[in-house]
């Protein structure tokens, strides 16, 4: 704990501490707030009553009803250890074991990346290509906690899939998510290198991707708190971010059937780029095109496979 959060905390130590002495529910918040707010992370008050919630085992309401309580010793302890953690620039999430995505709670380790709210886009998309009661085939990948997988078998109760990642933890992350969302019948999960993957030609009706695209100079630009705690492995690619753009393209017009569809994140920059490497290396596309996300930034590319069956080069 650092020297600000001990010259605000209560006399004695969390094991000896009096219980007349020990700060209310909201006393603790305001303090962790404070100490939070100190150290420069984002959101300080968020983050001190997500934090508290989980110490103590409330939800947002119960801080509220029981904000003038006095706190228990063993929920003071653990709440000041993530609190402690936090100003050291560990995500929220990570801290939690917890985010949601497209109204679904997902578990998130610092083995996968943490949700974003742009990445909704894809599943979005997913639902104006198809009707909810469509019977098809995706995969998605580089799945990481299993989002995207996750997701569209959840709105398509129809669908299954196959979620695609290199990292044996990631895919333990992703089928715990699949598990507990009650879709893990309807999904397989496989430790491959999408960009190496071989599945059966015109066997899927839709591939979605988020990839590392993130480029080497944007990496070192990064705040800490993405920097130093999500996978470099899961947000940098080489050649300017689009590496596993340009690995992932023939993989994936190899097994999309005729009018099959490919949606990818891109970075806010990369659009121009992202439709070059589509005209040159995406044969068998069509009707390449970038959609953007609620910011009005450049965020995914999609793409058809040609309606008419061609040759593909391994």
């Amino acid at each position: 704990m650092s020297a600000a959060a001990r010259s605000h905390a209560p006399a004695g130590t969390p094991a000896s501490t009096p219980d007349k002495l020990l700060p209310t529910l909201s006393e603790a918040v305001l303090l962790a707030e404070r100490e939070l707010a100190v150290a420069g992370v984002d959101s300080p008050r968020l983050s001190a009553e997500l934090l508290s919630a989980k110490a103590f085992g409330l939800t947002r309401i119960g801080l509220i009803m029981r904000a003038k309580e006095r706190v228990e010793t063993a929920g003071l302890t653990v709440f000041r250890s993530l609190v402690a953690r936090r100003a050291q620039g560990e995500p929220v999430a990570y801290l939690l074991g917890e985010k949601e995505f497209f109204g679904l709670p997902f578990h998130v380790t610092p083995d996968v990346l943490i949700p974003r709210p742009e990445t909704e886009l894809i599943v979005e998309e997913a639902q104006r290509v198809f009707r909810p009661d469509a019977s098809f085939r995706f995969a998605d990948f580089g799945t990481g906690s299993g989002v995207l997988a996750v997701a569209l078998a959840h709105v398509f109760p129809a669908a299954s899939g196959l979620a695609v990642d290199l990292s044996p933890r990631a895919l333990d992350v992703a089928r715990r998510n699949a598990l507990a969302n009650g879709v893990e019948a309807r999904l397989v999960f496989f430790h491959a290198d999408f960009t190496r993957l071989s599945l059966a030609p015109a066997s899927l009706d839709l591939v979605v991707a988020n990839p590392p695209y993130v480029t080497q100079d944007e990496y070192a630009a990064l705040s800490p708190e993405v920097r130093d705690f999500e996978p470099r492995s899961a947000l940098v690619s080489p050649e300017a971010g689009l590496w596993h753009l340009r690995g992932l393209l023939p993989v994936a017009q190899r097994a999309l059937r005729p009018a099959g569809v490919l949606l990818c994140e891109l970075g806010a920059g990369q659009s121009i780029a992202a439709l070059e490497i589509v005209r040159t290396c995406g044969r068998g596309f069509e009707n390449a095109r970038i959609l953007k996300d609620y910011a009005g930034l450049d965020r995914m590319l999609k793409v058809e496979r040609n309606s008419q069956k061609c040759g593909v080069s391994a």
